[in-house]
Order: structure tokens, then sequence, then C-alpha cells
């Protein structure tokens, strides 16, 4: 019996504690960003300051000291391969992203301990992965809550950008798209049993990339024959460019009157005006 009342008083205090549980924002809110730039994931977790009427660069922020680059915890990027950042590589991993601040330029620093509150008790210069320099840029109107974002995405690069306040500091990185798009095409087609819309991914990959077009038209030749007679508008579409990349435009304009009679005959209207464009303008090369 005693037993049994403990534990009923036990679970009131437990209720009563838990209802009592206060709930209220982070001074400076907590944000995770997944982006794939190219064919390499990318992660970033860090917290917002506000900036509250408050001087930030040269007040809140000093110069020449070394910053988060945010709030509490560190901030940090996760990195599914390796990548290149101003002709260094900062190899694939996790690191702490931290910042000198100075009037016209900024140092980024990639620490590869990423655990600490803020900055480390004791800075161990080994831990650093890469650091470079970057110019400051200033912005027309004030940003109030510090941003991070993966921005100016291309297939082979990206660019990390700090804002806060009337800063903006934009750092360029590349990333091995063509390495690994060049082994998966490798290790597909390798297989005798790859199909014809892997021949015909690897050819306009090539063509989109500005690859081997040689390779390229072997590939979409064979796509087509994988095809046996019943080829997609599209093949011969991606036929027609890179036929006319290596400078035959006869049977560019050949293979581009297959993908128009095709794109006619589901009445595709995209397809229809972009052949009938290129053929067009093809005719007056010959």
């Amino acid at each position: 019996m005693k037993k049994l009342l403990l534990t009923g008083v036990m679970m009131v205090f437990l209720s009563i504690g838990k209802a009592q549980e206060v709930k209220i924002p982070a001074a400076s809110l907590k944000s995770k960003i997944e982006q794939m730039v190219g064919l390499t994931d990318i992660e970033l977790e860090y917290s917002r300051p506000n900036k509250k009427g408050r001087v930030i660069f040269g007040g809140l922020v000093p110069y020449n000291e070394i910053w988060r680059t945010g709030a509490n915890e560190n901030t940090t990027i996760k990195l599914g391969d390796d990548v290149e950042i101003n002709g260094k590589t900062l190899p694939k991993g996790k690191y702490a992203i931290y910042t000198i601040p100075n009037i016209d330029k900024w140092e980024i620093i990639f620490y590869s301990d990423s655990d600490n509150w803020g900055t480390p008790k004791e800075w161990n210069e080994a831990k650093v992965a890469l650091r470079t320099i970057v110019p400051v840029q200033n912005l027309p109107a004030s940003v109030e809550t510090f941003i991070i974002g993966i921005n100016n995405l291309s297939d082979n690069s990206g660019h990390l950008q700090l804002a806060w306040d009337q800063t903006l500091i934009d750092l360029k990185f590349n990333v091995p798209t063509q390495k690994i798009a060049n082994a998966s095409i490798e290790g597909i087609l390798a297989n005798p049993k790859a199909d014809a819309n892997a021949y015909y991914a690897s050819a306009n990959y090539y063509l989109q990339s500005g690859g081997d077009m040689k390779k390229a038209l072997n590939w979409i030749n064979r796509a087509i024959d994988l095809k046996q007679g019943d080829s997609p508008y599209w093949f011969y579409r991606t036929k027609s460019l890179i036929q006319a990349k290596l400078g035959n435009i006869k049977e560019a304009i050949e293979s581009a009157e297959k993908s128009l009679d095709g794109a006619i005959k589901v009445g595709n209207k995209e397809y229809i005006k972009i052949n009938t464009d290129a053929i067009k303008e093809w005719k007056k090369v010959l």
C-alpha cells in the first residue's frame, strides 16, 4: 500500500513539473539547411542572432578576433565530398566555421573540432583544415537576422554567403561533379546490360557539360539502337545537338527532322518549336 502511495505521489510531482514547464523562444533561433550542389550533399547548422539596433561588426562582434560565426554552439558545415576553395582542397567531413572579421576583409576558418560552445577554450592550429580570405561587400539595406546560405548554384560550384547588418561575405567553392559523374557513367556503361536510358543520360550530360562529343555521339547512337526503332523524339533532339557541335550540320538537320516528326505525333509544342527553329537556323549554314 505504501509503495502504491509513494508511486502515486511521484507521478503527481512529475505531472506538475511537466505542466509548469515554461516555453519561450530562444534569443537566437537555430537553423538547418540541406543543399545539394551538383552531386555533393552539404548541410549547415547554426544559430541566428538579431541586430536589435546594435552596432554589429566592430561593436558586438569585435574586429580582428575569432568569432563563432553566429550564436551558441558551433556553426557547422558537413560536406559529402571534397570541395575546392581558392585552389585549396577541403576534405569531406564536418567542420566548425570560425571567422575573423575586419573592415575590408574576413578570414574564414574551417576547424575540424565542431563540438564546442562558441570558440574553443584552447585553439589548436593543427585542427584548422583550411583558411581563406574573403573581401567584404556592403549591402544597401540592413539585414536584421544573421543568415548563412548556399546560393548561386551551378553543376560545379556554389557560394557560401554570410549576411548581417550591411555586410555580405561571399565565398565560392567548387564541387567534383564531373569526377563523380564520369565515374558513374564508366561504371554503368561497363555493364553489358546498360539500357537505352543510361546511354541517353550519359550522352546528354556530356552535351550539357562540354564533354567529348564523339563519345556522346556513340552513346546516343547506342541508346537509339537499344530502343529498336522506337526512339523517343528527345533522343533525336539530343543527337541533333551533338552532331551540330561536331560540325555535322546536314546530319544534325536529319536528326532534328526525326525529332520534329515524333513531337508532332504527340503534340509536344515545345519540341515542335525548338526543332523547327533549329532546322531553320542550320539550313542557313549549308
